[in-house]
């Protein structure tokens, strides 16, 4: 009792075993190399029949407008209409992606329309390798708002069957003949350059029409464009489908028809100077016929034929004032024109660079210029709500707003300064009072007609420059890669797809056991007594009994629940090695609940006990729910009485309700319950009781008692100090692990001697420690046990897992 007493101080180390936790998965490792497999196996299928994707790419180098634009090779260094920076390019990439430039480059190359060959396995697109083409007899408007799926099945050279699920459609039909599907009228011809004969030999080709928007939209979303590293003027195109060939032609097409609108772009900037200049070298003209018209009647009405004689003197003191007066009268004119422009045209179109070189209005113009083209650019793929083309709107109409107050302060400015001029041109004038005044009014007749022509050849060369760079406008961008494919597909990754699959079918099974394990309550090996084996000593453990097999022991027995009983006896012994040896051991054998199996532990003890010719009395105390009669077949004898009636009936003695077995070899002495009686647990606190098991304890060597459940009733505890041990009986897959702690509890408040816990029905496979330290070992070696072929034993795991 000393051992016992000295195993309850506990053992505060750590609950955790990764051993333990390891084996807990480790027993299924069939399910998880299943699990494996299989997702070894789905992730190569996936790769096998998944259809790859291809990324292909194409760069694109922004072309500077200064240097593209054919005006700056003139002499007047011409205008900027574009000017690329860091905003340009940003536009650049907003076109590239806008629905208007794809949803045309969808319509050229009819992208709208797919068509798949049908394989064994899967079905692939036939980009330009179809056998057939359809050929559309509805409008444009109608194709390219509508969905449309369809079958065409070759039956021979002329004829094929039309299925379209969609429609509920059926029917055969002739190469060239007119067919009505849904909202469309079609025909349906082979393609050409196949040989004769191809069509009827072709696979069933799946015709698949999407709307244009729809294509465009998922074009776009899968179109990557992105400036090139650092680089500020060159852009990367890329995009990923399973036909690289489609890819290709798109990003082909897609560059080629941004560089023909940003052309057409150019040339509208151009158009519209050269009809501004072209207004305004009629309206010139018109002044200047007036002029020379004036000139004539002041000649006429004068008599005069020539005025430069009179006027050379006049011509030197003057001619630096006078060129400074046409000059700032020039500059106001073209102030004049380009603010008659702003008011008469709308607020949001290009203006025409006339190089006017006060205030920075040239600037201004050049700014305007590309603010507006940037603002259109947006327009074309979202409207005026846009929050940037309200932004570029806003900016417009401040710098509109600041034009105006340019041209009129420096208009001011001009006047001021026209002014001072025309002040120094008097006071000479007063210098020379005797000239006459008919050479002041040719003078300023003449004036006028110079100012005129002056503008009138500036005009002109203008419109000749915007005419030059009309025609000899260059492209916005230069392709630099056309459109290429990578060899490795990007979707799917097999690697990756492999390893993934490898993960999910580890993690799958994995996670199942997690929780099953999380979920489960019962304990099932020894690993799960760990709460209560630092307190309370484990005696060993008992082997789940299969069907067909006996479940009591035999004389000689070399079954594992003998040598598994053996055991159990051995490690008794250890416990009981230091009693006195004059009187025999009362050994309890008790349990929390019912049904863990105390009265198969306590029969199967006392014959393994006798077994050694040691003498043994097995007592059914367990007199509210008594099954000891069970295991009584084999006793001779058996008499009528049983311990409830030598509890009550003090005229009968421990003679009277002793039964006694008919095997030689392994005697064991009954005592049944007997009648169940109505008062149990006062029974049990009679001096009877002790006073029966003080007496066998004088005729036996060990008396075992099979008790009542500890929780269920409390007739156990109520003669649990007559005991000098007691067995506490869990069972694996039975016992609930919440349960551990009332055997702790009832350690602790001493309510029961000698306290040491057995496992019973313990699956061979968890079997010795297994699930605590990671092996297993059986009985049956050593002893004539048959030996087992791998298929039986494979048989019998499945039959014990299950």
């Amino acid at each position: 009792m000393e051992e016992l007493n000295d195993f309850t101080e506990e053992n505060n180390s750590s609950n955790f075993d990764l051993k333990a936790e390891l084996y807990k998965y480790l027993v299924y490792w069939k399910w998880i190399l299943l699990g494996l497999i299989l997702g070894g196996l789905i992730a190569f299928l996936y790769n096998r029949y998944t259809i790859p994707q291809y990324q292909t790419t194409s760069t694109l180098i922004m072309v500077d407008d200064q240097e593209a634009n054919a005006m700056s090779a003139l002499p007047t260094g011409g205008g900027t209409i574009l000017s690329l920076d860091e905003d340009g390019l940003q536009s650049q990439i907003e076109k590239l992606k806008s629905k208007q430039l794809v949803s045309s480059v969808v319509k050229e190359l009819d992208l709208n329309i797919a068509y798949y060959i049908e394989g064994n396995v899967i079905t692939v697109e036939a980009y330009k390798a179809s056998p057939i083409v359809v050929e559309f007899i509805s409008a444009d408007s109608i194709v390219d708002n509508t969905y449309l799926n369809f079958n065409v099945i070759p039956i021979s050279d002329t004829d094929f069957t039309l299925e379209s699920e969609d429609e509920n459609y059926n029917d055969t039909h002739k190469i060239g003949e007119i067919i009505s599907l849904g909202n469309l009228e079609f025909i349906i011809l082979p393609k050409s350059g196949e040989e004769e004969g191809s069509f009827k030999r072709s696979s069933t080709v799946y015709i698949k029409i999407t709307p244009v928007n729809v294509v465009t939209n998922n074009l776009i979303a899968d179109l990557f464009v992105a400036p090139k590293g650092k680089a500020k003027d060159i852009l990367i195109l890329s995009t990923v489908n399973e036909s690289s060939a489609k890819s290709e032609d798109f990003l082909n097409k897609l560059m080629l028809r941004f560089n023909e609108e940003g052309v057409e772009d150019k040339q509208e900037v151009a158009a519209n100077t050269t009809s501004f200049i072209q207004e305004r070298l009629e309206m010139i003209t018109s002044e200047l016929d007036s002029v020379e018209v004036g000139i004539a009647e002041f000649k006429r009405e004068n008599q005069i034929m020539s005025v430069q004689a009179g006027a050379a003197q006049f011509q030197s003191k003057f001619s630096a004032a006078e060129q400074q007066i046409f000059d700032f009268e020039t500059q106001i004119e073209l102030l004049r024109s380009v603010e008659n422009l702003l008011r008469k045209r709308g607020q949001y179109e290009f203006l025409p660079e006339v190089g006017i070189a006060n205030g920075g209005i040239s600037g201004l113009i050049s700014s305007y210029n590309t603010l507006v083209m940037e603002r259109n650019v947006y327009l074309e793929e979202g409207t005026a709500k846009n929050p940037v083309v309200k932004t570029i709107t806003e900016q417009l109409d401040l710098l509109r707003n600041n034009l105006f107050e340019s041209i009129e302060s420096t208009r001011q400015t001009l006047n001021i300064e026209l002014r001072e001029v025309s002040q120094r041109e008097n006071l000479a004038e007063g210098e020379f009072s005797n000239f006459p005044g008919l050479e002041k009014g040719m003078r300023n007749i003449e004036r006028q007609q110079q100012i005129k022509e002056q503008l009138y050849l500036f005009l002109l060369q203008r419109r000749e420059e915007a005419a030059i760079s009309f025609a000899a406008t260059a492209s916005v961008a230069r392709v630099v890669d056309e459109a290429f494919t990578y060899e490795n597909p990007v979707d799917p990754a097999p690697r990756l797809i492999l390893l993934g699959g490898l993960l999910i079918g580890l993690l799958i099974p994995i996670g199942i056991i997690f929780i099953k394990n999380f979920l489960d309550t019962k304990i099932h090996h020894r690993g799960d007594l760990d709460p209560v084996l630092k307190t309370i000593p484990f005696l060993g453990e008992i082997p789940r009994i299969n069907s067909g097999q006996s479940d009591v022991i035999q004389t000689n027995d070399r079954s594992p629940l003998a040598e598994s009983f053996r055991i159990l006896r051995t490690n008794l012994a250890y416990l009981i090695q230091n009693k006195d040896k004059n009187i025999g051991d009362v050994i309890f054998v008790t349990s929390t609940v019912k049904g863990e199996g105390k009265t198969f532990i306590s029969y199967n003890l006392s014959r393994t006990l006798a077994s050694t010719g040691k003498s043994v009395i097995l007592i059914g105390a367990d007199v509210r729910n008594p099954k000891l009669h069970r295991y009584t077949i084999a006793t001779e004898g058996t008499v009528e009485k049983g311990l409830s009636d030598y509890l009550y009936d003090l005229d009968v003695n421990s003679y009277d309700i002793i039964s006694r077995t008919k095997e030689e070899e392994i005697k064991v002495d009954v005592v049944l319950s007997g009648p169940i009686p109505p008062n149990p647990a006062e029974l049990l606190m009679n001096d009877r009781m002790e006073e029966l098991l003080k007496h066998f304890k004088t005729l036996y060597d060990y008396v075992i008692v099979d008790t009542a459940p500890t929780m269920i009733v409390t007739d156990t505890l109520l003669i649990s100090q007559l005991a000098d041990y007691t067995l506490y009986v869990t069972r694996s897959d039975y016992t609930e692990k919440k349960l551990l702690d009332f055997p702790k509890d009832l350690k602790k408040q001493g309510k029961l001697k000698g306290l040491a816990v057995v496992l019973n029905d313990v699956d061979n496979s968890k079997f010795s420690y297994g699930a605590k330290y990671g092996y297993s070992y059986g009985y049956g070696y050593g002893y004539g046990q048959d030996s087992e072929s791998r298929w039986q034993r494979f048989k019998k795991r499945i039959s014990n897992s299950n």
